[in-house]
């Protein structure tokens, strides 16, 4: 049999194996300008060598070891003979004063070292020269270092090098024909619910043809092992490499963890890692990640493979706790350890942001030129429509830019006359805009916002470590998200201006439809699985997650018992705004009582906004309160101690409880109250967002795309929040619930064909006949009706 053959480029292999130093997040990342400069310079300092100057040499060194092929190569910048001498010659643009420079950085002649070796072998060569050019990317000014290698020299060196990285490589290979032999016979963990099966094979299937697919299935029926369940089993027959378990919310984290575990407990061996954002893994009061805030930052690259090395060989399960426990051990940054690990690992749970935002994804995976067949399981799908317009819209305000610009007086006068540009630039623009205005383009704002990101990059650059305020290096990152989403402006994007609190304009990049972006994304990996309980309508979640046409898609209808829910419809009652007021409040809270007096038990009740909630639940309290219900009320802004104790209640309650929720909100979706801990759900209203300028927008564009502007805008984003609400009251095949939809508009075909189909068992009630329909639903379910 072949061995197998690893490939890696030059670069790659020194920065992971010979990476020292400290962490320090202070330095500029690269900004567009800088690479541009570096390029440009790059071939300028080619140019000028001659006509014995070759540049950009493709080179590559096969390595055989007893288990398997290391291919390394790379590109080296230039290659030329002088006094008969062969060198390899190292070019790195820099904003650093060249002059100060002691030696060459370390990594980078390492780069050139290794060009050097595949020159020599090549050739024939006794030895080689190595020459480290850097030039400063404002002044072009350029400097070089020498230095000459026998060939020997270069052997053992490289040799070395490699043998510390067919350490990583050897282990690697041993564990995935452990992992791969863990499956014989591996078997779905339980007995097949209706529909489970049918995902299974889908969603093997489709990963078999390298193909996406839509999965509309009703809460309860086991989504999450039946979408990771075939997914490993690609994996091991080698259709797959990773899989990526992506969440909007740390729930759905949890159940992913589970799922696994219970593999696990079956036979399953399969290295699986948690992402938990910074601000919960930093062991500091706050994220600053230097050597002078933080201990950990100190020497972290000095430390942190054998740290990931230890981790990633001595255990399979990567969560929170486990990371904290090995980063304080080898005193490194928890995160990076985190992401340094996630490389290794078999399966990846994370948040959306780690494979789709352009500014925190995994560039271990992602970036630029890499790839691999990735499998993506992306959980509650329907999230990822807003999370995506988020993630690829960017804004820049003139109050930032004339903050930014005060703050800046103090250490660099270009990068206030760059900024000042920008304010004159946005100004203009201010003076135009009434209400909102969309523009054509950014126009010259474009330009002169990168001129700023380059001052900014040279600011950096030039303080060595210094610290610029925390409000001016939150501009420098709103300044790069702006670069970055116009490089991807597109038929898919709105710019428009519009005042802010200050009345100060601000230019937004708008995606409306961010199918193109996560598109880009995907085609990293080889395929991809959409699923929720609330996809619906399919085709409108299609158009807004995905550029291809030929997707998968499966409707998986309801497993539960018609007999053991019942959904009514308040035909009486409305929540518009023409009609809110106390008497609509009263009927809305006199619905309420008469569901709760039907039946003893714990309920929620879901409203489509903060102050529909209080001015409804007020009514509630003063006119129809008993002595024998408990009502709790959501608030705005709760943290993860006080959404535990609110569901606490539902567990503990053994009278009658109402929770007042919100639509959309951290109750509405991704939360377990099963059995008896809830036993029925009231929702106000259709779920229609507020009127608002980007809605608007929405509404505008899909209307000049020949669609229905305002289904896209509000009607299905709505219908999806009250879906998601309804769905908190059957969780298993032993619930028994009710569900109680208070608008009148529910009754109107726009909303009622955005109902599963198996709710077909509707039926309309008004607040005179709905306590006697409830009363006679929980007998028929054979529960004894109380009060």
């Amino acid at each position: 049999m072949e061995k197998p053959a690893v490939r890696i480029s030059v670069r790659n292999l020194v920065e992971f194996i010979l990476r020292s130093g400290d962490l320090d997040n202070r330095r500029g990342a690269g900004d567009k300008e800088a690479m541009l400069k570096g390029s440009r310079l790059h071939r300028k300092i080619q140019s000028r060598m001659g006509s014995e100057y070759r540049a950009e040499v493709s080179m590559k060194l096969e390595s055989e070891y007893e288990d398997v092929r290391i291919i390394v190569e790379g590109r080296a910048d230039g290659i030329f003979t002088e006094d008969d001498q062969v060198w390899i010659d190292e070019i790195k643009g820099v904003y650093a004063d060249i002059e100060k420079m002691e030696e060459p950085v370390a990594v980078h002649k390492a780069q050139a070292k290794c060009y050097a070796w595949i020159c020599a072998r090549e050739q024939g060569l006794e030895r080689a020269g190595v020459q480290m050019t850097y030039g400063n990317l404002d002044t072009e000014e350029i400097r070089r270092f020498r230095e000459i290698y026998t060939a020997e020299e270069l052997r053992d060196w490289y040799q070395g090098l490699l043998d510390a990285y067919h350490k990583w490589i050897a282990y690697q290979i041993a564990w995935k024909k452990e992992r791969n032999s863990s499956m014989e016979g591996l078997e779905f963990p339980f007995a097949y619910r209706e529909g489970q099966r049918k995902i299974v094979t889908s969603v093997y299937h489709s990963i078999s043809a390298g193909k996406q697919i839509f999965i509309q299935a009703p809460t309860g029926v086991g989504k999450t092992m039946s979408t990771i369940f075939p997914a490993v089993r690609a994996v091991g027959e080698g259709l797959g490499e990773n899989i990526f378990y992506l969440t909007a919310k740390t729930i759905t984290r949890t159940v992913a963890e589970e799922a696994f575990q219970i593999l696990s407990r079956h036979g399953l061996k399969f290295k699986v890692i948690t992402i938990t954002a910074k601000e919960k893994l930093c062991f500091c009061e706050k994220p600053e990640c230097n050597p002078e805030k933080c201990l950990y930052a100190r020497g972290h690259f000095d430390r942190i493979n054998n740290a990931v090395y230890e981790l990633w060989t001595g255990a399979d399960r990567y969560d929170r706790e486990t990371l904290l426990a090995a980063a304080q051990k080898w005193q490194v940054c928890p995160f990076e350890l985190c992401l340094d690990l996630a490389v290794w690992t078999d399966s990846v749970i994370c948040d959306y942001n780690y494979v789709f935002d352009p500014n925190v994804y995994l560039k271990r995976f992602f970036g630029e030129g890499t790839s691999g067949k990735y499998i993506f399981l992306i959980d509650e799908a329907h999230n990822l429509v807003d999370r995506g317009r988020e993630m690829y819209s960017a804004m820049v305000s003139r109050s930032d830019v004339l903050e930014a610009k005060k703050l800046a007086a103090g250490y660099s006068k270009g990068l206030v006359r760059a900024l000042e540009k920008v304010n004159r630039q946005l100004l203009a623009l201010e003076k135009e805009c009434e209400g909102y205005k969309i523009l054509e383009n950014p126009g010259a704002v474009s330009l002169s916002m990168l001129q700023v990101m380059g001052e900014m990059d040279k600011l950096l650059e030039e303080l060595h470590g210094e610290e610029l305020p925390e409000t001016l290096l939150e501009f420098y990152f709103c300044v790069r998200d702006f670069l970055n989403i116009e490089e991807l402006l597109d038929e898919n994007y709105v710019v428009y201006t519009e005042k802010d609190e200050q009345d100060k304009v601000c230019m937004r990049l708008f995606c409306v439809n961010p199918a193109e972006n996560l598109g880009r994304c995907l085609e990293k990996g080889k395929s991809a699985v959409f699923f929720s309980a609330t996809l619906l309508p399919m085709d409108y979640y299609k158009t807004l997650l995905s550029s291809r046409k030929d997707d998968y898609g499966i409707y998986i209808p309801s497993p539960f018992q018609q007999e053991k829910r019942c959904i009514l419809t308040g035909c009486d009652v409305s929540s518009r705004y023409t009609r809110r007021g106390y008497e609509e409040y009263r009927r809305i809270a006199s619905y309420i009582a008469r569901m709760v007096w039907a039946k003893r038990g714990n309920y929620m009740v879901f409203f489509p906004s903060y102050k529909f909630m209080e001015d409804v639940r007020e009514v509630y309290e003063n006119e129809f309160s008993a002595e024998w219900v408990h009502c709790i009320t959501q608030s705005s802004g709760m943290n993860e101690k006080e959404k535990e104790e609110f569901l606490e209640e539902f567990a503990r309650s053994e009278g009658t409880l109402v929770g007042f929720c919100v639509m959309g909100g951290i109750f509405s979706e991704g939360i377990d109250l099963m059995g008896e801990k809830l036993i029925g759900a009231i929702i106000v209203g259709t779920g229609l967002p507020q009127i608002g300028i980007q809605r608007e927008i929405l509404r505008q564009y899909y209307d000049r795309k020949g669609t229905d502007g305002f289904d896209y805008a509000y009607r299905y984003p709505g219908m999806n929040k009250v879906l998601q609400s309804a769905g908190r009251v059957i969780r298993t095949q032993e619930d028994i619930g009710a569900i109680l939809l208070l608008d009148e508009r529910f009754r109107d075909r726009e909303y009622s064909r955005l109902f599963p189909a198996e709710w077909s068992d509707r039926r309309n009630c008004t607040l005179r006949t709905v306590e006697s329909e409830l009363k006679q639903f929980w007998e028929r379910s054979g529960s004894q009706a109380g009060k």
